[in-house]
């Protein structure tokens, strides 16, 4: 089990950009088809951005042509945290990294997308870093 991560909110900006600040610590979303890793087939993991715990797997990786990376599982649910979130007026589950909180994105239940957990991780690509596989 990682060791969870707890910095001051000046951490985190010091360390951060501002974008990546935006989303990872104040739950921002990035603009649809901005991100690096939208239509990334390169095989590896994927790491979250602010404190470098794996979270995805480029196998777990679908095309689901919504404008952000999507997963259909995390590599491990340990490294995740899943929270209720009600912010747009609608209910929807908001997933954080399980090792420092940040935000990711949020994951969509029984959408038919016909991968092994009916489940769309929909990530923001500002929230990861790829590291290609060997």
């Amino acid at each position: 089990m990682t060791a969870k991560v707890s910095k001051s909110e000046a951490e985190w900006r010091a360390e951060l950009s501002p974008k990546e600040y935006d989303v990872l610590r104040k739950a921002g979303t990035e603009r649809p088809w901005s991100g690096e890793y939208v239509e990334s087939k390169t095989e590896g993991v994927y790491r979250c951005r602010a404190c470098n715990v794996e979270l995805f797997r480029s196998n777990e990786k679908f095309d689901s042509h919504c404008g952000w990376p999507s997963f259909w599982a995390p590599s491990d649910a340990d490294n995740v945290t899943l929270i209720e979130d009600r912010s747009m007026g609608a209910v929807r589950t908001e997933v954080r990294c399980g090792t420092c909180d940040s935000h990711l994105g949020h994951v969509f239940l029984g959408e038919g997308y016909g991968n092994p957990t009916d489940a769309r991780y929909c990530i923001n690509s500002v929230s990861l870093t790829l590291e290609p596989a060997e």
